[in-house]
């Protein structure tokens, strides 16, 4: 189910009266019941899938806090649990020792990888070895499954690790209601497309019922409202001509295809932050706090800055769970180069199982790692040339952002192969279309009512969030009445006239 579709007005038009009208463990099942239905509408089978992890994961949060617990705490939860009774009588796992819970933590790991690398990377690998197979003179006999990716695997995947790992290093306690866990990862505001909400942010939230809070709904409803807005109106809109330009782009001058690479570093961006505005909108309504997950990306003015910037959610998540894991910055430059390069890479291949996307990742590596080098050099520069704060800033955002376009050239370009021929044939078609000069004038751009419209959407976009640093709109509209009704009827006009209401679905579930 989209929050952009007929049926989840429909749900959630059910769902808030029943979750208000309803307390305790009662209203904890409404969440884990209506969650189910909104994930269960894509395809009920997947809905195995997301129980299997979510109970084994609880589980083995007992496991590690039944190692770590005292000897009178071990004795009592063996007499209420035979499993763990039987751990407790084997020889091999009556010692607390360090090994047995990093095995337990290993054990979850490989089945949660095992599962999202199954589903998301099959294919590609049995395609790649055929490949491989073939280059050496031999004919592969065996046929790739036709695998079906689940909507959302990657994110709830990574959310209940993160759990498993956080009850390993002690940072969180096991969570004893199976019911509250299962709502903490299947809840549906983040299901499907994030943001990766983690437990120690998530779980204390559900101790006490939310009580139905007018400033909390009309600053959910207004996060909503922007989220929708961001997606049926800009992203949407935009869409149409992106699509022109990386179809066919042999067909079209060095102006148009530019302008298509801006659309798309715009259409991207509103389609997941309006995802994640939509998620957080709902989950205030609801009495929740989710964690944010953009702050205007392409005002950033370093790519380490634009990592805590963009889909924060996941790039926290790889911090703490692999960057530092990895040695972070403390090994010296090659180290923190090579951890760098690895995070990047992996956050890359999470978004799916082709080579453009690892190249994007790549991409994102070496301009961290450049980054590093140029930085003290060009501070030097600014100090000599006695640069005004304006101006260095304006040229490092423009050289962060034009970097980034190039990013996502190769991440738009993105295919399934072991050589990723089509993404990089694309991809390079697209530069090359730019590069060359030819019909770089307004003049040359096709449809040029999509691109004023598109140009338009983006401006309005830009002032609404430069303002936003300032007035803080959203807090503005839950003050003051009058500007809050001005504001919503504002949005909801905007989306009645210039929304696209086809069937686009976010860009974020394919991955």
């Amino acid at each position: 189910m989209s929050f952009s579709s007929l049926p989840f007005l429909v749900f959630i038009l059910l769902f808030f009266p029943l979750y208000f009208g309803t307390k305790g463990r009662l209203r904890t099942w409404v969440c884990l019941l209506a969650s189910y239905v909104f994930y269960g509408w894509w395809d009920w089978r997947f809905l195995s899938l997301i129980l299997f992890s979510t109970v084994m994961d609880w589980w083995f949060g007992l496991w590690l806090s039944y190692l770590y617990a005292p000897e009178e705490t071990r004795r009592r939860w063996e007499n209420g649990s035979p499993v763990l009774q039987m751990f407790g009588q084997n020889a091999l796992w009556a010692s607390r020792s360090r090994l047995k819970s990093r095995s337990v933590l290993l054990l979850s790991m490989a089945m949660n990888l095992g599962f999202l690398g199954f589903f998301k990377y099959f294919n590609f690998f049995s395609d790649g070895l055929a490949a491989l197979i073939t280059a050496l003179g031999m004919m592969p006999s065996w046929h790739t499954l036709n695998i079906i990716l689940p909507v959302g695997i990657s994110f709830y995947t990574f959310q209940s690790m993160s759990y498993t790992i956080d009850v390993y290093r002690r940072e969180i306690a096991w969570e004893p209601s199976l019911l509250k866990f299962a709502t903490f990862i299947a809840l549906f505001p983040q299901l499907v497309a994030g943001p990766i909400v983690r437990a120690a942010d998530f779980l204390h939230q559900m101790n006490e019922d939310k009580r139905f809070n007018w400033q909390r709904w009309h600053s959910g409803m207004g996060r909503v409202l922007w989220g929708f807005f961001k997606k049926l109106a800009i992203a949407d809109s935009l869409a149409p001509f992106v699509e022109q330009c990386f179809q066919a782009p042999e067909t079209f001058g060095s102006m148009h295809l530019l302008l298509g690479v801006v659309f798309y570093s715009f259409q991207i961006y509103c389609d997941f932050s309006g995802y994640s505005d939509i998620a957080i909108g709902l989950a205030r309504m609801m009495g929740y706090d989710f964690p944010e997950n953009f702050r205007t990306p392409y005002f950033s003015r370093s790519f380490s800055e634009f990592w805590t910037r963009w889909h924060i959610s996941l790039s926290s998540w790889l911090r703490d769970y692999l960057y530092i894991p990895l040695g972070g910055n403390r090994g010296g430059k090659w180290m923190t180069y090579r951890n760098n390069m690895l995070t990047m890479l992996l956050g890359g291949l999470w978004h799916g199982a082709n080579l453009a996307f690892v190249f994007w990742g790549f991409l994102h590596g070496l301009y961290l790692m450049l980054q590093r080098i140029i930085a003290p050099a060009w501070r030097h520069l600014v100090s000599v040339l006695r640069l005004p704060r304006l101006v260095s800033g304006g040229v490092e955002m423009a050289t962060v952002y034009l970097l980034t376009l190039l990013a996502w050239v190769y991440f738009r370009s993105g295919s399934v192969g072991l050589a990723g021929g089509d993404a990089f044939g694309t991809a390079n078609a697209v530069l090359k279309g730019i590069a060359s000069g030819e019909g770089f004038s307004l003049g040359a751009v096709i449809n040029k009512f999509q691109a004023i419209k598109g140009v338009g959407l983006i401006g309005v976009l830009l002032t609404v969030e430069l303002s936003n640093i300032r007035f803080h709109w959203n807090q503005i509209q839950v003050e003051k009445p009058w500007i809050r009704m001005a504001l919503f009827s504002i949005l909801i006009w905007l989306l009645a006239f210039l929304g696209s209401f086809g069937a686009n679905t976010f860009i974020y579930f394919q991955f």
